[in-house]
């Protein structure tokens, strides 16, 4: 654990560069090769938004903690999951960060929604503060159920978005819940969710534009998040290549989740290792210079990324895809079918046209679940916190 901020020069020559493999690096569904293209994996891993522990931010409801070092690891990777599919939302998957480079007015909204302070729209303030409402004190550890869901909570009031966000529970993903969800753009759900087309007001202080297009399209973009155990107490060997191809799909987000004594973001693998972004480092909070910007390179991990064997991966983890478009939900879909199908590849979760008779019936175009499926969810999912419990250093 880094109690100190540590220069990017020093961390340089502490982490091992990729091996010389003729395996293929996949790096959220983009493939490359370590001879021809390590330039082009560390351009990508650089660009991706990487959250660590920060020091000496403002007090979390006030008189709370102003660091989050030591209980915050699996919320940072939370932020970065839904971090990607902010930038595949507004930027692209293709977007690239260079360092000393202008850049466009959507990446710092998207970075400014994840900043430590009250009002930004993912902070770590208002994850500690959600998951009250999921049963968690500020300051106690998350799973990476929980901090699914608070996400999917957070994401209502990021009316810039305009997410439809999706939490596949008991291994089952149902198509026809996923599609009325995201088919529910129209008609409008209140006149403070959709302003006038003509106003050219900013909207919770972002871009009004992207709320406009999107109320006159037929599809929300869709963040699907999967929670997931593979295993008792550690990965069950037969799902591990399911969970490579998970991040050979274009629309992945990656894998939150982790080892013992850390929780990790995961973003793709090379051979029999994942290749994951840390959140360990205690940097110091961020503020905006005299100017008015936000200096971002800290936000950006600019050392060759993390390694570990597949099979040290805890069994908890929550896996994330993006579909920009119904086309790309679709085609999600069938890459899914088309893996359940492929001999001696035990799939991860099912995939379903309607919902189970067996199954509850809620509300799935309510976000929030009700006490009851929350208290359910906690039960399915309370192994996990204790499995999880030696992540928190």
């Amino acid at each position: 654990l880094f109690l100190a901020t540590l220069t990017y020069d020093t961390l340089r020559f502490e982490y091992e560069d990729f091996p010389e493999t003729k395996e293929p690096v996949w790096i959220l569904g983009q493939k490359y090769s370590v001879f021809t293209d390590k330039e082009e994996i560390l351009l990508d891993v650089t660009s991706r938004l990487w959250f660590t522990y920060r020091k000496n931010f403002p007090a979390i409801g006030g008189t709370g903690p102003t660091s989050d070092t030591g209980w915050g690891c699996m919320l940072r990777c939370g932020q970065m999951i839904f971090a990607q599919a902010l930038v595949c939302r507004h930027l692209g998957r293709d977007w690239r960060w260079i360092k000393g480079k202008r850049q466009m007015d959507n990446y710092f909204n998207v970075l400014n929604a994840f900043i430590d302070k009250k009002d930004s729209y993912y902070s770590i303030h208002q994850i500690a503060q959600m998951g009250v409402g999921e049963g968690k004190s500020i300051g106690q550890w998350y799973g990476p159920n929980t901090v699914a869901q608070v996400l999917k909570k957070l994401a209502t009031f990021d009316t810039w978005s305009s997410l439809a966000v999706h939490i596949a529970m008991d291994n089952t993903v149902v198509m026809e819940e996923i599609r009325r969800l995201c088919q529910s753009n129209l008609p409008c759900a209140g006149a403070a969710a959709c302003p006038a087309v003509e106003s050219d007001v900013l909207y919770n202080g972002y871009p009004e534009e992207a709320g406009v297009r999107d109320r006159l399209s037929l599809w929300k973009p869709l963040v699907l998040l999967i929670p997931l155990r593979l295993g008792l107490t550690e990965i069950n060997e037969a799902y591990i290549e399911t969970l490579k191809h998970c991040f050979m799909m274009p629309q992945s987000l990656g894998v939150i989740g982790g080892k013992p004594n850390s929780a990790h973001y995961f973003i793709g693998y090379v051979g029999e290792e994942l290749i994951y972004l840390d959140p360990h480092t205690t940097q110091p909070a961020v503020e905006p210079n005299d100017s008015g910007c936000l200096p971002d390179e800290s936000f950006h991990c600019q050392h060759p990324p993390c390694r570990m064997s597949i099979a040290e991966l805890d069994p908890s983890i929550a896996v994330g895809f993006f579909c920009n478009t119904e086309e790309d939900f679709n085609n999600w879909c069938q890459q899914i079918k088309k893996l359940s199908l492929v001999r001696g590849v035990l799939p991860m979760f099912e995939l379903v046209e309607r919902q189970p008779s067996h199954f509850s019936n809620p509300d799935v175009l309510n976000l929030t679940p009700d006490s009851s499926d929350a208290d359910r969810l906690e039960r399915f999912f309370d192994s996990e916190d204790e499995d999880f419990e030696i992540l928190s250093l």
